[in-house]
């Protein structure tokens, strides 16, 4: 009996599977080829990147999330900076795609580069590869790609934990993103993200039965690095105070929150979003 009930839920998960993954998989190659084809005869490669942001606003619809974005004013109107989000979720990249503005480069693991059309998207519109655990040497070089990327012009957007969430709390984060910041002097914009986690867990190919398809994304204001001490402590500076940030935004939004021990506390805090949150917001 138990076998039977095993097999009927691996079923209904590959069938559930199917019908999220199949229609993915047409979107990422119908614009994936126009990014190819179209975007290296437009300025810029403008048609990668309206390619790009199409195939995450449909994809995001297609997996019937709704996204709900608040914040977006604080986005800098030009020029180069740093998007620095908390990761839960391989449907990041999609949720803040649909939402976000800019031409920005991402931060994006080698192994989806090998990716046919995806992986060749992403080369061609000049994201960044990120060799996860290569040493301090591919750490180096990483962070000097960042570099290259702001001394362009271009935002970046960055995961600075390093790895996607298990449980939708925030870890500690990375020093590239901040480094690469103080660096070229520019600013991070924090992103709070909430949802995604209970969408598709870390390791997991199925998207669920489809009751939590709400996605909440806030974007605080920029954080300048500091004027003043020694470039470590600049950059350690600017990585506490975003996590703070973005630990702050994300308990507004429903996140939960480790409280540490040396705050006389120990546990984890939940939040649900307040009514009363203002600013420019967008839904998907």
């Amino acid at each position: 009996m138990l076998v039977s009930v095993g097999r009927a839920m691996r079923v209904r998960e590959a069938v559930r599977a199917t019908t999220h993954w199949v229609p993915f998989v047409a979107r990422t190659v119908g614009y994936g080829a126009i990014s190819l084809a179209i975007g290296p005869l437009t300025r810029e490669h403008r048609a990668s990147l309206w390619a790009m942001r199409s195939w995450c606003r449909s994809s995001v619809r297609g997996l019937d999330i709704q996204v709900d974005a608040s914040g977006l004013e604080n986005v800098p109107p030009d020029g180069p900076f740093v998007y620095c989000s908390n990761h839960q979720s391989l449907v990041d990249i999609l949720v803040l795609g649909s939402v976000l503005p800019g031409d920005y480069k991402w931060a994006a693991k080698r192994s989806l580069m090998r990716i046919p059309v995806l992986g060749w998207h992403l080369r061609l519109s000049g994201h960044v590869p990120v060799d996860r655990g290569a040493g301090r040497e591919a750490a180096a070089a990483v962070v000097e790609r960042f570099r290259e990327v702001l001394s362009r012009g271009k935002p970046l957007l960055i995961f600075p934990e390093g790895t996607r969430s298990e449980d939708g709390i925030v870890r500690p984060f990375k020093g590239g993103a901040f480094a690469a910041a103080v660096a070229a002097n520019v600013p991070v914009v924090p992103i709070a993200l909430e949802g995604t986690h209970q969408l598709m867990k870390k390791g997991a190919f199925d998207l669920g039965h489809g009751v939590m398809r709400h996605v909440a994304v806030k974007v605080g204001a920029p954080l300048h690095p500091v004027a003043h001490g020694g470039a470590e402590d600049r950059i350690d500076e600017l990585r506490e105070r975003t996590r703070a940030t973005i630990l702050d935004m994300h308990r507004t939004i429903g996140g939960r929150v480790v409280v540490a021990e040396g705050s006389g506390d120990v546990g984890t805090v939940e939040m649900r979003p307040s009514a009363s949150d203002g600013g420019q917001s967008a839904s998907v």
